[in-house]
């Protein structure tokens, strides 16, 4: 009895592997690489995936992991002007003096406080899940003297914006990461107004010279896939940014 309580433990891992080889063996590897994420067939889990994902799969991509707040630096690196052009992607989006700019997955506020004073008269709601990053706009508001940018902390599932409330929806390099893409867009087409805009920047997935992770791109077949899923409606796609498409989609009229 006391020597099979010594060497229990150590049978224990090799039943478990025994029984997991059993399965993978009875089931093939496809059906091991996936288990069902939630009782809908809208995600899944595979044990199977890149280090840079969470294991969990939309309409065959697999979600990146959140860029966390530690990172906050790199968004306002001296060098992204020159790599991305931020400023001819913000004179792209044709703002109007009253819009109301809804920037999804703002981080530092870095696009947010660019928008503000196209929009005078409208506002940005600057958009996050961590409220570290808002702590961050928060305080550039104040040191930057800015009032029409308003923090705004969601979830992991929704943007917490009012219905009917947005005329543009900006995600620049984010849209990828987001832990439950359907609901979040859901809750954005619930923000929009009638005729409203959802701009999607993301690095082009298609080219392979486009120096990022995988996970970090995405395809122009594949956004639109996921966006019309929600109903909204592709417009034109733009690719005058070094590495990043510009992917322009609308809510319908009314």
């Amino acid at each position: 009895m006391n020597k099979y309580r010594k060497y229990k433990y150590i049978f224990l891992p090799f039943t478990v592997v025994i029984l997991v080889m059993l399965s993978y063996l009875l089931l093939g590897r496809g059906d091991m690489a996936k288990v069902p994420w939630t009782s809908t067939t809208v995600y899944e889990q595979r044990l199977v995936h890149s280090p840079d994902g969470i294991g969990k799969f939309y309409m065959g991509r697999e979600i990146a992991q959140v860029m966390g707040h530690m990172a906050a630096g790199w968004l306002e690196r001296p060098s992204r002007e020159a790599e991305e052009q931020p400023s001819k992607l913000v004179k792209s989006l044709s703002l109007k003096p009253n819009d109301v700019v809804a920037d999804i997955g703002a981080g530092t506020g870095f696009f947010s406080f660019r928008i503000a004073p196209l929009i005078p008269s409208g506002k940005v709601l600057a958009v996050d899940i961590q409220r570290e990053m808002l702590d961050i706009i928060d305080s550039g508001k104040k040191e930057k003297h800015i009032t029409n940018v308003e923090s705004v902390l969601a979830t992991v599932s929704d943007p917490t914006l009012p219905p009917e409330s947005v005329n543009l929806v900006l995600m620049v390099d984010a849209y990828h990461e987001f832990e439950y893409p359907r609901e979040v867009m859901q809750g954005i087409m619930r923000s929009l107004k009638p005729g409203g805009r959802v701009v999607q920047v993301e690095y082009r997935g298609e080219n392979p010279f486009v120096m990022i992770k995988p996970l970090h791109k995405m395809t122009q077949k594949q956004a639109r896939k996921e966006m019309e899923a929600v109903g909204l409606v592709w417009r034109e796609t733009k690719n005058f940014l070094p590495q990043q498409h510009i992917i322009v989609f609308e809510k319908p009229p009314a």
